[in-house]
């Protein structure tokens, strides 16, 4: 599951709704909705998106939250390390083989310093 997927689905749940409604009413079939919900599918298009915002009937703050987790939600990412150094070629690498295997404490560790990175590099 992505984490478009996880936040769709718990909509539905919260809303009382099955696939097969929601598909109905924004114009897809409900195939496409469990795919995207079970990560089998890309990231939704923007059209798509507002769709989905409006059958929910969600807030500014929740509709950007809803499209945030979008963009973060393509289950086939290719990381392109092209002109970059050695080092970063080698760590996209070793992520590719070893992502399976990180624990969810792992994974908070990482962001952490992600997220720790993306604002220091704002700072220079």
């Amino acid at each position: 599951m992505t984490p478009f997927g996880e936040a769709m689905h718990a909509l539905r749940g919260q809303k009382g709704v099955s696939q097969k409604d929601m598909a109905a009413a924004i114009g897809v079939s409900a195939a496409y909705l469990s795919a995207l919900e079970h990560g089998k599918r890309g990231a939704p298009s923007f059209e798509f998106l507002q769709r989905v915002a409006g059958y929910f009937n969600v807030i500014w703050d929740e509709a950007d939250e809803l499209f945030r987790l979008a963009s973060l939600s393509d289950p086939r990412v290719v990381l392109d390390t092209a002109g970059l150094s050695p080092a970063h070629t080698a760590f996209a690498n070793r992520l590719a083989v070893q992502i399976r295997s990180l624990s969810g404490e792992t994974l908070t560790r990482l962001e952490d310093v992600l997220e720790k990175a993306r604002f220091a590099d704002n700072e220079l």
